[in-house]
């Protein structure tokens, strides 16, 4: 099959085509064609040997794809509904970067009704991810508010939809009025200007001086502390990310005093158990909603794979909004 390997680590140039032997499914995985692949920030951690492959997966970078099944474990995809042929998509510990990709049943979704293979492939690793953190680990209940860091981020514009379409007042921070804009539209009820703003004491203007119950926060480092000063009683801080850097400052005694929950997460390294258990409740709860468009993945560019460091750059430069895609 033909692939796109990181040669070494370094730049956006050592991503290459190659060619890979066709993977082979075990028990409880199928093979998919793959027809577009998502391509994700981790992919680029991962390219400069900052985000270590796990034990038994593909070295290929790729996160999230869709396409069609082509085989697998016959028992496995009969219970979970699926058989050769179907469209899925599917999140996958590595090896998307590629033509032909193995994946765990329970941890594939069926492409929403009249959806294009690069509209699907950018709803893995976000829907995933924003799920399991915002609403399994940091509880997001309606009418509570929510604050999403980056909005304009896959996570960003995926978090901003899904807060709206459960019934949270949704604050979203970016890096331009443009951008800013750009959460307004995905259905944001605030948009603050990081670069012109004080993010922490915008929230609290804007929430009466209460604060936000859940912030979704993917820089960490000295964003932590402005952080915990402009969440509710009882608000959760889940991290996700660590561009900020790893450590912070914080005062624990507020953090007693108001009851506060910093937590976070990695996927990747989760177990499949972990994964399926998401899958079902993406499946019931959130698939409806993509089936009826209330909520849908933004999409700002597709790539060829052979242009894959060009997209490994425009993701770099932060200009994009919303996902960006490789279609084979």
């Amino acid at each position: 099959m033909q692939a796109i390997e990181i040669a070494e680590y370094g730049a956006p140039e050592v991503l290459r085509p190659c060619q890979r032997p066709d993977p082979v499914p075990g028990a409880g995985e199928l093979l998919i064609r793959v027809r577009a692949s998502g391509i994700n920030r981790p992919d680029v951690l991962q390219r400069k040997g900052h985000y270590p492959v796990p034990p038994g997966a593909s070295d290929l970078p790729g996160l999230e794809v869709a396409g069609e099944i082509v085989s697998g474990d016959a028992d496995a995809m009969a219970a979970a509904g699926f058989k050769p042929g179907d469209r899925v998509c599917a999140l996958v510990q590595g090896g998307g970067y590629a033509e032909l990709c193995v994946a765990p049943v329970a941890q594939c979704l069926p492409v929403p009704e009249g959806w294009s293979d690069v509209e699907a492939a950018g709803l893995p690793e976000t829907f995933f991810t924003v799920w399991s953190n915002v609403f399994m680990r940091g509880r997001l209940a309606a009418g509570e508010t929510l604050l999403v860091q980056g909005g304009t981020s896959g996570i960003g514009v995926t978090a901003i939809q899904l807060g709206k379409a459960f019934g949270a007042t949704v604050l979203a921070t970016a890096g331009s009025d443009e951008k800013c804009a750009a959460c307004l539209k995905l259905g944001a009820d605030h948009a603050i200007n990081y670069r012109s703003q004080d993010f922490a004491a915008e929230t609290q203007r804007l929430t009466g001086g209460r604060g936000a119950d859940v912030i979704l926060d993917m820089v960490a480092g000295d964003y932590v502390p402005r952080e915990l000063s402009c969440l509710a009683e009882d608000g959760r801080l889940v991290i996700i990310a660590l561009q900020g850097g790893t450590r912070a400052e914080v005062d624990l005694a507020s953090l007693m005093r108001r009851r506060l929950t910093i937590t976070g997460s990695t996927l990747r390294p989760r177990p499949v158990a972990f994964k399926a258990g998401v899958a079902r409740e993406l499946r019931e709860r959130v698939w409806p909603l993509l089936a009826e468009r209330r909520i849908a993945p933004v999409v700002f560019r597709t790539f060829t794979p052979q242009d894959a460091a060009a997209a490994h750059a425009l993701m770099e430069s932060n200009q994009h909004i919303g996902k960006l895609a490789l279609a084979w």
